[in-house]
């Protein structure tokens, strides 16, 4: 009789114990539905009107927002210790077509994409000798080539184009084109003028700035250019003008003219294109269609307004191959940084660009000087 009242009173606590269970079971099951029902419907909720996507073009460069880390990463090349941000693939590539439209070096040259500030490439100033011998003859060494190493100079080009924070929170507004199109103009017209008279010295060595000379291939010096004069101080001789630009032509070795073309500036071609033949006949053809450039004595023209006007003593004409004869070194990226605190209320873009140049093969161009 003892043991069965223990009995009940523990059968009683037991009782107890799991109904408070399962009442807890089926508060967990209750909070569990309506979490569900509180994400379904911050899921469904529709953005409200006027909402900006905060991607990087709209978070980054409108207000500075680097929240979203996987959003930067997709957008970015990479991120800087010193807090700027690689340029996006976007705006890299509005930048690479501007330059190569507007910068007009860049389109005939040699250009290439570098790692690091020091590049370096060697160039073959003399070929192999060879001989003729008999049969049973005996075999005596020859010359090999001799080596020259050319290292482009490196400069830093930067651009640092400014837009209002008012501008930049219109959500109609292409940040990204904007901004590409202000860089690469500016680059290019600071390009423009290094490959052709820059002095080397923090930025490209201009191919007009090297050493020239008469003298022709076989006894000039390797690292100078040749030129041929006009037949006249200032400007073209009397009489046959057409003539010394045809000398010009078969100063370059048969080689290099495949490929070759002339640069000048648009005064320097409006004087070459009043141009005739003895049988009445203009020099300049024009373009026989709308992607084929027009041309000079069979050879396009490339008009670069760095070039100078016609004077005397002047190098206003340059015929040549500059896939062969000029290098364009270039860091791929470009890093852009945004500066909102230093200009307000404007935000100030400040990119750069490392990028160089040099004269690596002096058989390849070919220049016209304006003298006697």
């Amino acid at each position: 009789m003892t043991y069965e009242t223990k009995a009940d009173a523990l059968d009683g606590v037991f009782d107890g114990a799991v109904n408070e269970a399962g009442e807890m079971a089926s508060l967990r099951a209750e909070m569990t539905r309506l979490s569900g029902l509180v994400t379904a419907r911050s899921v469904e909720r529709p953005a409200l009107a006027g909402a900006k996507n905060d991607g990087f073009g709209g978070g980054y460069l409108r207000m500075g927002n680097q929240e979203g880390s996987e959003g930067v990463k997709s957008a970015t090349i990479g991120t800087g210790p010193k807090g700027g941000v690689a340029v996006p693939i976007e705006i890299d590539a509005v930048i690479d077509r501007v330059l190569r439209a507007q910068s007009p070096i860049r389109s005939i040259a040699q250009v290439v994409d570098i790692g690091s500030a020091n590049y370096r490439k060697l160039i073959t100033t003399t070929g192999v000798v060879s001989g003729w011998v008999s049969e049973t003859a005996s075999r005596a060494e020859t010359d090999t080539p001799d080596f020259a190493e050319i290292a482009p100079p490196m400069g830093e080009l930067y651009a640092n184009p400014a837009a209002s924070q008012a501008m930049l929170d219109d959500a109609m507004f292409n940040v990204e084109s904007w901004l590409g199109e202000e860089i690469g103009r500016e680059f290019a017209r600071a390009e423009g003028v290094a490959f052709v008279t820059g002095d080397g010295v923090n930025k490209p060595r201009g191919f007009l700035t090297v050493p020239n000379s008469v003298l022709g291939d076989a006894t000039r010096a390797f690292g100078t250019l040749q030129f041929v004069t006009s037949g006249a101080a200032g400007g073209f001789a009397a009489s046959n003008p057409q003539d010394k630009l045809i000398d010009l032509v078969h100063a370059l070795a048969a080689p290099y003219r495949q490929g070759a073309s002339w640069v000048m500036n648009s005064a320097t071609l409006a004087r070459v294109r009043k141009m005739k033949d003895l049988d009445g006949a203009f020099l300049w053809q024009p373009a026989l269609a709308a992607d084929q450039p027009a041309t000079l004595l069979g050879y396009p023209v490339i008009e670069a307004d760095a070039m100078p006007d016609v004077a005397a003593d002047s190098l206003s004409i340059a015929f040549g191959n500059f896939q062969a004869g000029y290098l364009v070194a270039q860091r791929r990226e470009t890093v852009v940084l945004r500066d909102p605190f230093s200009n307000k209320p404007f935000v100030h873009f400040y990119a750069t660009k490392r990028v160089g140049g040099v004269v690596v093969d002096s058989r390849a161009i070919k220049l016209m000087k304006f003298s006697v």
